[in-house]
């Protein structure tokens, strides 16, 4: 555990950038389940005193998937991702995520833990993102679980 703690504690991986699409909105939308206009009609979000079309809450998820950001300490430590499992996922938003925004984000190892003797190793992992006028729109917080061995 101590060579894992040492190569990836800290690790901070290159900044991305997504573009945020109306369309990927609505069906990342229709996915969870709602249809509240908002996230499909222009008029209807600025009705509601959005700027464009909003993302739903959970949708920056998306975003860090969309940017190939989900699995990079897995690959890096050479893991199968059958040994592992998507522990927590935690959001803080500071500002509406909208169609039209590119969003840049930066990922970073906060911390590495086992449990059970060695047997799950944790990884932490927190990001940062901002949008085109380098707004901080939100940070991520994600917990990785590795069956070790």
């Amino acid at each position: 555990m101590d060579a894992l703690r040492k190569e990836f504690l800290g690790k901070t991986y290159p900044k991305f950038s997504v573009a945020v699409e109306r369309g990927r909105i609505a069906q990342f939308a229709r996915s969870i389940g709602t249809d509240d206009a908002v996230f499909f009609d222009e008029d209807a979000a600025k009705q509601q005193g959005y700027r464009a079309i909003p993302a739903p809450p959970t949708f920056a998820y998306s975003i860090t998937m969309d940017a190939g950001q989900a699995f990079n300490v897995l690959e890096d430590m050479g893991v199968e991702k059958s040994k592992a499992m998507h522990g927590e996922q935690g959001f803080t938003y500071f500002a509406d995520i909208c169609a039209g925004d590119t969003i840049t984000g930066q990922q970073k190892v906060t911390d590495i833990y086992d449990k059970k003797n060695g047997a799950l190793i944790f990884f932490v992992t927190e990001m940062k993102l901002e949008n085109q006028a380098g707004t901080h729109v939100a940070d991520l917080h994600s917990v990785i679980v590795i069956r070790n061995g």
